[in-house]
């Protein structure tokens, strides 16, 4: 068959094969913990200041992480003798960069860089004494570190020099001298022989400006000889690391690529075409003494969005093509505003043997997700998908301890949002607890999908349940039909909401109910400065809107941005969560709209708020059940922040609601569930938004959390099972 045509071809096989790994009595790796790098900085530091994991690596007794933070500028280290409660293992703060680093007896070699401009790089390999923080040797590299890594005997340290190029200067591309170099450097019990140092010569071999190599990546094999990728030269060098004899060299080569998601249109559309794409590797790393592997990140050209399996003679073994892409977007974490040509944007890379069993770890740097494929010696089989916080960088396997760690180096502390986190992962028998909601395939292409923002169950079949995507993505409203009697839930349908026959415009979808009548109700959270009506929508079972209801003036004349959180149906009766106070609530009270559908009446009652702590506190979502409807409340925080995320509910009886702009009565409220121990219960922290509820047709309760679209989110969606209600 064409070229093209099997790396889709294998692509559908991987998504076959994703249903089949979650029933696998097999080990499977589940994250145990994130650690949040914040909590290691020094006393005397702020603790708002920025910092991250980037690089990660672990001592030779696997019981210390230590990573490189390029903002703070140091190395932390993180005790995981409990890798289920990482905690505080210090820190050495450098004069320069940190770029990466390797351990060698208690020491870790660090590439640091202390370049005052890209024209004029500089920087050196250091040995830090690990216990006392002491700086032992300093090697100048005479040019700006990348990546670092250890021989297998522990004889000698390579160096790549990149010298990277200025995005900012003209189109940002090459050549841009100085060229970049590698270093090997000598090295025994944690101690440099600076005196040793060989720089090898990489000009000259690429067909893209050769005069200026860039290396990106570098890794030893058992031969002791050195995989290097120029990413920006989409090539790669294979050294002999006693002698720095180039031995051989080759083009990365291209990719052709059909349905494929090319722009951010605030849709998910795979119907794009991407023809010779360069691969343009980052991650290099040997699967043998003769195959080694790359992550095609596609930094310049980019787009090649997948890995390629090399012999060390240049020969592709194997390519992935959409197949990792398309996992990525199943199980809800296409990067779609952040995605440009990149896509999920693989970067980071590990190889771990575990047992008998070789495991490639495939980091997606946009989409925060590790792709799990285990190295057969020809198509790797896909296993899973590992959630991990926001831009996974850097990965350690440690299989005498079956153990994964990864560092994320996103710290969004300037804009309120996430730390940098990093995430373990434990291999141990029992069933893959993450993703909790998937797709599958339409067809040729994924069924993406996105920022889960309201639920609602069928009204007869027990375990089926719909849910919407909001404003993220504006022009693809979708109703999505969920089949929780299978685990994990799957996405079986999506019903395009539409007006005139195309894509309804001007919406933002945060609450659904039934209608009653085979459709649906939905309330859509107006933005009177981006011109989106605060308003409710009947549409049919084909989502084709029937009816729009716009607010009153009574409502209209003291509407704040947030609005609409959630609608459910009581008889004839639509009662909307609305999620803050507007201009004429009290503080710490919100209302509860009602909008009966025969008589056309509006009416309300107010809701007590809790307590604020940081941020604000609101409502996300409103479900009938029984005597009572049932009310999720929030704060706006995360992680260690996080205080409210719980589950409260309000007798019908006392839903009597009064006239629009007068005198409104206060129900009472009865809480019954906290989510923030189901919220980390996969060993992630404590994510914003508990978006959706639904109590479904035999009385089973189902949460699920809106994952922002991966915007300045690690797009993980928890859908969770609370049991009888």
């Amino acid at each position: 068959m064409p070229r093209q045509t099997r790396l889709l071809a294998t692509g559908t096989a991987l998504a076959v094969l994703f249903s089949a790994g979650a029933a696998s009595a097999e080990p499977v790796f589940n994250r145990v913990a994130s650690f949040p790098v914040n909590t290691n900085l020094p006393a005397d530091v702020d603790p708002a200041t920025e910092t991250s994991s980037e690089i990660i690596y672990v001592t030779e007794d696997g019981m210390t992480l230590v990573y490189s933070d390029s903002p703070f500028g140091g190395i932390g280290m993180i005790d995981i003798s409990d890798p289920a409660n990482p905690a505080p293992g210090g820190y050495v703060k450098l004069d320069g960069e940190p770029t990466s680093l390797v351990i060698q007896s208690g020491h870790a070699f660090v590439g640091l860089n202390t370049s005052e401009s890209y024209t004029e790089p500089s920087g050196a390999l250091l040995s830090v004494n690990l216990e006392t923080g002491e700086i032992e040797q300093s090697c100048d590299l005479k040019g700006q570190p990348d990546s670092v890594a250890l021989s297998k005997d522990g004889a000698l340290v390579a160096v790549a020099i990149e010298n990277e190029r200025d995005e900012d200067l003209g189109d940002g591309g090459l050549p841009q001298m100085p060229a970049g170099t590698l270093a090997i450097i000598g090295a025994a019990d944690g101690a440099l022989d600076c005196g040793t140092t060989k720089f090898v010569d990489m000009t000259g071999l690429a067909d893209v400006a050769g005069e200026d190599p860039e290396p990106e990546f570098v890794d030893f094999n058992e031969a002791g000889e050195i995989a290097l990728t120029l990413q920006e030269n989409n090539y790669i060098a294979i050294i002999d690391a006693k002698t720095g004899e180039v031995v051989s060299h080759f083009s990365a080569g291209s990719v052709d690529l059909d349905n494929v998601d090319t722009e951010e249109e605030g849709a998910l559309t795979f119907d794009g075409t991407l023809t010779s794409v360069p691969r343009e590797p980052d991650a290099v790393q040997w699967l043998d003494n003769d195959r080694l592997v790359i992550a095609n990140e596609g930094d310049w050209n980019g787009g090649s969005r997948g890995f390629t399996i090399f012999s060390k003679a240049g020969e592709v073994l194997y390519d992935s093509g959409l197949s990792f892409e398309y996992e990525v977007a199943m199980a809800g974490h296409y990067p779609e505003k952040r995605s440009g040509n990149k896509g999920a944007e693989p970067e980071g890379m590990e190889v771990g043997t575990f047992g008998d069993k070789t495991f490639i770890f495939l980091l997606s740097e946009r989409g925060s997700v590790v792709g799990v494929y285990e190295d057969t010696g020809a198509a790797p089989e896909f296993k899973q998908i590992l959630p991990t916080a926001l831009a996974p960088e850097g990965a350690v396997a440690i299989p005498g301890r079956n153990l994964l760690a990864v560092a994320n180096e996103a710290d969004l502390i300037d804009d309120g949002g996430v730390r940098s986190h990093v995430t373990i992962y434990s291999y141990e028998e029992g069933e893959a607890q993450y993703p909790m909601l998937v797709s599958g395939m339409d067809g040729d292409v994924p069924l993406g999908w996105g920022a889960m923002s309201g639920l609602v169950a069928d009204e007869e079949q027990a375990g089926i349940l719909y849910g919407v995507n909001d404003s993220f993505y504006a022009m693809q409203p979708t109703i999505f039909t969920i089949d929780a009697n299978q685990t994990p839930a799957k996405i079986t349908a999506a019903t395009r909401v539409t007006r005139g026959g195309a894509a309804a415009q001007l919406m933002d979808q945060e609450g659904i109910t039934t209608d009653g009548k085979g459709g649906f109700w939905l309330a859509s959270e107006g933005r009177t400065d981006r011109l989106i009506p605060h308003a409710l929508y009947n549409v049919n079972a084909k989502g084709e809107i029937k009816t729009q209801v716009a607010f009153p003036p009574e409502l209209l004349a003291v509407e704040k941005r947030f609005g609409s959180e959630g609608v459910t149906r009581i008889g004839d009766t639509l009662w909307i969560a609305i999620q803050r106070e507007w201009a004429d609530d009290e503080a710490g009270q919100v209302k509860l709209v009602a909008y009966n559908t025969d008589t056309k009446e509006w009416g309300a009652v107010r809701y007590p708020l809790e307590p604020k702590g940081a941020g604000w506190v609101g409502l996300s979502e409103i479900t009938a059940h029984g005597d009572y409807v049932y009310i999720v409340e929030r704060d706006n925080q995360i992680g260690a922040a996080a205080k409210l995320k719980k589950l409260f509910r309000v007798p019908v009886s006392e839903l009597q609601p009064a006239a629009l702009g007068g005198e409104l009565p206060l129900v009472t409220k009865e809480e019954v569930h906290d989510f923030i121990p189901d919220l980390t219960s996969t060993g992630g922290y404590v994510v914003d938004k508990i978006e959706g509820f639904a109590i479904d047709a035999a009385g089973n309760g189902f949460a699920v959390t809106d994952n922002d679209g991966i915007d300045d989110s690690n797009g993980e969606t928890l859908f969770l099972r609370l049991g009888a209600m």
